[in-house]
Parts: C-alpha cells; structure tokens; sequence
C-alpha cells in the first residue's frame, strides 16, 4: 500500500515529488481525483481549498478530475475513481469524510484499490487512514465538532500510527509539542505532528519523512 500522508497537500517541491515517486510514473501521465467531500460541511472562508487544489494543478498532472462521493451516485463516482491513478482527499471534517467513505461504499473498493492505486491526503485526508479518529478520550475530537450521522470513532486503519496535521500553526491551538506530549502518554502508538510544509511517504507500511518545515515525533520504538 502506498500513501502520501500530508498536512496541507502539495505545499512544496519536496512533497510534489514524493507523490511521483510514489506512482512511479511521471506527473504528465497520471490521472488524478480529487475527493472534496470532507470540506463541504465546514463554513466560512475556502481560500486554503483553493490553494491546495492550486497546488495539485502546478504539477501539470495528465488530468485532475474532482469526485463528491457525497453528492454522487456510486454509478457515477465509480468508474472515475478506478480510472485515477491517486485517490487525493481534501481536508475539512474528518468525520463526515469518513462517514461518506462507508456510506457511499467506497471502503468496500479500498482493499482492492490500494494495491494499485496511491492514496493522498490533505489534513482529514490523511486522519481518516489512522487506526480510529480520536487519540483517547481526553484527545476527542481537538479539530473537529462531531457531525450528526456519524458517531464511531472507527477510521480505515491503514497505518498503524497517528497523523495530526497544522503542527505549530496559530489555527489549531492544541497541535502544539506541550499539548500532544501529554496526549501521547495516554496512547499506545506512534504519533506524527506534522506542518503544512511536511508530510509522509508510506510504502507498504514503511515510513519516511519529507519536510521542509517542522515535525514532531512521539512514541516512536526504538530502532
């Protein structure tokens, strides 16, 4: 399995190609869907959406098709998600990006997918692959109000640690070293704060970093 685990998207060259090297092949023949449903129950201003979706356009992908699983019937999102070579989720609410990963019955075509296919993320992108969607009780929900229709804690559990993204920014108060330090002691697993300008590269559950920015690293085993 192959994912591109960010805070903000492709917010610099290094990020830009991680995301190639993971499809292996080069942006000019890569087909990309973009999956927003995760930000359309956020209000307020989208000029961060719009950047992000800047981004991925400034790599000259072959195409960049963009996919509401939530406004969509499955006869129609189906067959342009299998034609994509990067299934790419915005951020916005987590838990309304994953209540429409299993209510559209996308998580049923995951498995089979993700063989072939790069997953990207962006934010709540990137949480929804964690082993569930809150560190601990204590932890529940820092970004996040929860979304009627939606109350599991259950995520897709394709990694087996913790991404929390905006760390050290001004906007997330609480993704800060003090804070997520003491989170950490309440937790089994390895935690990944990362800024808007790191992110990680994951190959078939092997992890590497690439950051321009910051990072913060908690509960890792020791090599």
């Amino acid at each position: 399995m192959k994912l591109l685990l960010t805070s903000a998207g492709l917010s610099n060259s290094s990020i830009a190609k991680a995301l190639i090297e993971l499809v292996g092949k080069p942006a000019s023949a890569t087909k990309i869907a973009f999956i927003p449903t995760a930000m359309n129950v956020d209000g307020g201003h989208k000029g961060w959406f719009i950047k992000d979706l800047i981004n991925i356009d400034k790599q000259n992908f072959a195409s960049v098709d963009i996919v509401d699983i939530s406004s969509l019937s499955r006869t129609i999102w189906e067959p342009r998600l299998r034609d994509a070579d990067v299934l790419f989720f915005s951020g916005g609410n987590t838990t309304h990006l994953m209540r429409w990963i299993i209510e559209s019955g996308l998580n049923e075509l995951l498995p089979e997918w993700m063989k072939t296919k790069v997953w990207a993320g962006i934010s709540a992108g990137s949480m929804v692959t964690n082993p569930n969607l809150s560190f601990s009780s204590g932890d529940n929900k820092i970004y996040y109000a929860e979304v009627p229709g939606y109350k599991s804690e259950k995520a897709l559990g394709f990694v087996d640690f913790y991404v929390r993204p905006h760390f050290n920014s001004p906007d997330f108060p609480n993704a800060n070293k003090a804070y997520l330090t003491e989170v950490a002691k309440d937790i089994k697993g390895t935690i990944y704060a990362l800024d808007d300008m790191s992110a990680l590269k994951v190959v078939d559950g092997k992890v590497d970093i690439v950051s321009e920015g910051e990072y913060l690293v908690l509960n890792r085993a020791p090599a």
